[in-house]
């Protein structure tokens, strides 16, 4: 995967059943481009575009 990166997001769901809030993660695979400097650990933005391989569908924008 060289020139990808894998962007995890994490939000909260609502259970019904429970009455309580359960923990969820998202993994997306996203296209990163060299003119941006991303490292492991920053927070990003990304946008969704036209599939680029199997899984990359988003690219990155930009960095927070």
């Amino acid at each position: 995967m060289n020139g990808s990166a894998v962007v995890e997001r994490n939000y909260l769901k609502y259970d019904k059943k429970y009455e309580r809030f359960e923990k969820r993660t998202s993994r997306y695979t996203a296209h990163n481009p060299p003119c941006l400097q991303i490292a492991v650990g920053d927070q990003v933005r990304i946008m969704e575009c036209r599939p680029l391989s199997k899984t990359v569908s988003f690219v990155v924008v930009e960095k927070r």
